[in-house]
C-alpha cells in the first residue's frame, strides 16, 4: 500500500518531526507497543488527537526498543506535563501467547505481523524504564493491559494471584476505561505543576495511598487485601463480584484495596459520554493511515482488517462470562450519531484505491447500537451483569429498526457496494420478533460467511458463560436456512465455539462434537479458553468456583486437559 511520503498530517514520532513544527519541549509523549496508525480504532491515535485538539503538544513514541541503550525512551526528552503508557490495542500476553502458552508466530499490530517489537507485560515494562531515566516525571498508564489489572487479578501466564499494576509498574495512575476524557483533564490538571492532590481527585483513575489518606476515601467499598486474595481464593471471588457489580452501576463507589503497606484507590468513572462527546474522538482529523516511517516494511494486519470498518458504538450490555468489553467499555451503550457515522463511511468511499465494500458496520456487539432502558431511572438502579442474561430485561429497547434505518443510509452513500457486518451478533436479542432485522442482515450485509458465537451447546456451561441456550441457535440455523433458499443464497453460518472453559468436562464437548455433526455446522472457528483479568471466568478458573453462588466447577487448568477437550472439534467424521 502506497503511503504519503509527508509526516506533517501526522502526530510527530521522532526529534525530527517534533522540530519541523517549531516546538522545543513537548506537553505529553505517549508510549505504545503497537505501530503508530492513524486511526479512531487505535488508542493512543485517539487520546493523541483529543490531546491536539485541547491544544496540547503531545508525541507518540511507537514500539520503543526496550533491549538496547534506551534511546528511543530519551530520544524525545522530558514532557511538561506526563508520559501516557500504554501496552497497545490488545493485552500484550495475550497478543504473544496462545490459550497453551505457546509464543504466536505473529503479530498484528507490527508491520509484516513481526513478532518481538514489544516485551511481556509492556506497560509495565516501558513504565519502569520511563520512571528509571526520568523519576519526577508522573507516568499515566491507559489502555486495556493497564485498565484491566487496576485491581488484584489472576495471571494466567504465571499461573498467579497479581497485585495492582500500579504496584508492579511504579506508575502515578492508571486512567481505566475509555480515555476520551480522564487523559485531557490529567493534562488539564498538569498544567501549573505536579499535584499529586489534584491528580487523586480525577474520576476514573486508580491511585496509591497511605492506609491514613485511604481512609478519608468517602464513600468508599473496602476490599480484601491483595495478601488476603492471594490466600484465600474465596476472598479473591468476593472482591471479584463487589468489582463487577460496582463496575455495572449507574453510578459507582470508589474502591479501596490494601496492598502492603499501601492501599489501591480506585475513584468512579464519569458520566456517559454523550452522543456529541463521542462523535468528536471519531471526527478529530486522523488520517486514517500508518505513519509513513512504515513503508516498505510490510502490511500492518490489524490495520489491513479494520481500515474499511466502522465503529457504531461503544460498551456492551452482554455480559459475557469470559469478556473483559464491559470491565473496559462499560455495560451502557454510548451510541455515534447517524451524521458521525455518514461522515466516516463517506470518507472512507472518498480513499483513493477504495473498492465500495465495507468490512465492518458493527461495534463489540454488532446489533446494539443507540440501544437503552425505555425507562433511564430503573437502570440508574439495577446492578445486573448483563440485560440479556439469563432473559431479556424488559426495560430493554430492543427495538432494532433505527439500526436497519442507518443500514439503509449507509448503502445509500456514494460509492458503497457493499457494507459487510463481521462484528458478533446478539441472536438473543433478535429472534423473537426482530422487524426484519435477520433477513436484512443475511441478503444485504453479509458476504457469505455469516459468523455467530453460540459458543457451546451445553446448558450447563452456557449458564456459566452468560449465554443463551443452544437452541436459540439452532432456531438460528434454521431461520438462516431459510433465507438463504428464499433468496437463491449460497451462504454459510459459521459458530464461534469455546472448549475448556470453566466447567466444561469432556462429556459436554463429547456432546457439542456430536451435536454439531448432527447439525453439519462448519466449526473451525474453536478458540481455547484463556482466563484474562478481571472476568468471571478466570476468577472461576483459579478458585474452581462460581463466585456468586458457591458451586464447585470443573476445570481443566493443565495444557493436557486443555488440548484434550479442543481435540474433539477434530475427530474424524464418520
Amino acid at each position: 500500500m502506497a503511503r504519503p511520503a509527508h509526516t506533517e498530517a501526522w502526530l510527530p514520532t521522532s526529534v525530527k518531526e517534533v522540530r519541523a513544527r517549531g516546538w522545543e519541549q513537548l506537553d505529553v509523549i505517549l508510549f505504545t507497543g503497537d505501530a503508530y496508525v492513524d486511526h479512531p480504532s487505535f488508542g493512543a491515535a485517539v487520546i493523541g488527537r483529543l490531546l491536539e485538539a485541547a491544544g496540547y503538544r503531545v508525541a507518540i513514541v511507537p514500539q520503543p526498543n526496550w533491549r538496547d541503550d534506551l534511546r528511543d525512551f530519551r530520544k524525545l526528552g522530558p514532557p511538561r506535563f506526563f508520559f501516557g503508557v500504554t501496552a497497545g490495542a490488545m493485552d500484550s500476553m495475550v497478543s504473544h501467547y496462545t490459550a497453551n502458552l505457546r509464543l504466536r508466530s505473529n503479530d498484528a499490530y507490527t508491520p509484516g505481523g513481526q513478532t518481538s517489537f514489544r516485551p511481556d507485560r509492556a506497560a509495565t515494562v516501558y513504565t519502569k524504564i520511563l520512571k528509571g531515566i526520568y523519576p519526577d516525571i508522573p507516568v499515566v498508564l491507559g489502555g486495556i493491559e493497564a485498565s484491566l489489572r487496576r485491581l488484584t487479578h489472576y495471571d494466567y501466564w504465571s499461573n498467579s494471584i497479581k497485585p495492582s499494576i500500579l504496584v508492579e509498574s511504579g506508575a502515578d495512575l492508571v486512567a481505566y476505561g475509555m480515555g476520551d476524557k480522564v487523559m485531557t483533564d490529567v493534562a488539564k490538571t498538569l498544567h501549573n505543576g505536579f499535584n499529586m492532590k489534584l491528580l487523586r481527585k480525577i474520576p476514573q483513575v486508580a491511585w496509591l495511598a497511605d492506609r491514613q489518606r485511604a481512609e478519608s476515601v468517602e464513600g468508599a467499598i473496602r476490599l480484601h487485601s491483595y495478601e488476603e486474595c492471594r490466600n484465600d481464593p474465596r476472598k479473591f471471588g468476593e472482591n471479584f463480584v463487589t468489582i463487577e457489580v460496582e463496575s455495572n452501576r449507574w453510578a459507582a463507589h470508589p474502591l479501596v484495596e490494601p496492598t502492603g503497606e499501601s492501599v489501591v484507590v480506585v475513584n468512579p468513572p464519569y458520566p456517559l459520554l454523550t452522543e456529541a462527546e463521542i462523535d468528536r474522538s471519531f471526527d478529530l482529523p486522523y488520517t486514517r493511515k500508518p505513519h509513513p516511517r512504515y513503508a516498505g516494511k510490510g502490511d500492518i494486519p490489524a490495520y489491513e482488517m479494520i481500515k474499511n470498518s466502522v465503529n457504531l458504538h461503544r460498551g456492551c450490555f452482554g455480559g459475557c462470562s469470559f469478556c473483559t468489553i464491559s470491565a473496559h467499555q462499560g455495560k451502557f451503550i454510548v451510541s455515534r450519531s447517524t451524521a458521525s457515522i455518514l461522515r466516516e463511511v463517506e470518507a472512507i468511499a472518498a480513499e483513493p484505491g477504495f473498492r465500495g465494500c465495507l468490512s465492518d458496520l458493527g461495534g463489540p456487539s454488532a446489533n446494539m447500537w443507540a440501544m437503552r432502558g425505555h425507562d433511564q431511572k430503573l437502570c440508574e438502579t439495577c446492578t445486573r451483569p448483563s440485560c440479556i442474561h439469563p432473559r431479556m430485561c424488559k426495560n430493554l429497547n430492543a427495538d432494532h429498526r433505527p439500526l436497519l434505518e442507518l443500514y439503509r443510509r449507509v448503502r445509500g452513500v456514494k460509492g458503497i457496494k457493499k457494507a459487510f457486518i463481521g462484528s458478533g451478533i446478539r441472536y438473543d436479542m433478535f429472534l423473537e420478533g426482530d422487524g426484519g432485522y435477520f433477513s436484512e442482515v443475511v441478503r444485504h450485509h453479509t458476504s457469505g460467511r455469516l459468523k455467530v458465537a453460540p459458543e457451546h451447546t451445553s446448558e450447563k456451561v452456557l449458564a456459566l458463560m452468560r449465554k443463551p441456550s443452544f437452541a436459540l441457535f439452532e432456531k438460528l440455523d434454521a431461520d438462516f436456512k431459510k433465507i438463504c433458499e428464499a433468496n437463491g443464497l449460497q451462504y454459510q453460518l459459521i459458530p464461534y465455539f469455546i472448549s475448556s472453559h470453566p466447567g466444561c468436562t469432556k462429556g459436554d464437548m463429547g456432546e457439542l462434537a456430536a451435536i454439531t455433526r448432527r447439525l453439519k455446522l462448519h466449526t473451525e472457528q474453536v478458540q481455547d479458553f484463556t482466563p484474562t483479568p478481571m472476568t468471571l471466568s478466570s476468577v472461576m478458573f483459579w478458585t474452581g468456583e462460581n463466585p456468586y453462588t458457591g458451586e464447585k466447577l470443573y476445570v481443566a487448568r493443565n495444557q493436557d486437559d486443555k488440548r484434550n477437550q479442543k481435540k474433539y472439534f477434530f475427530t474424524p467424521k464418520k
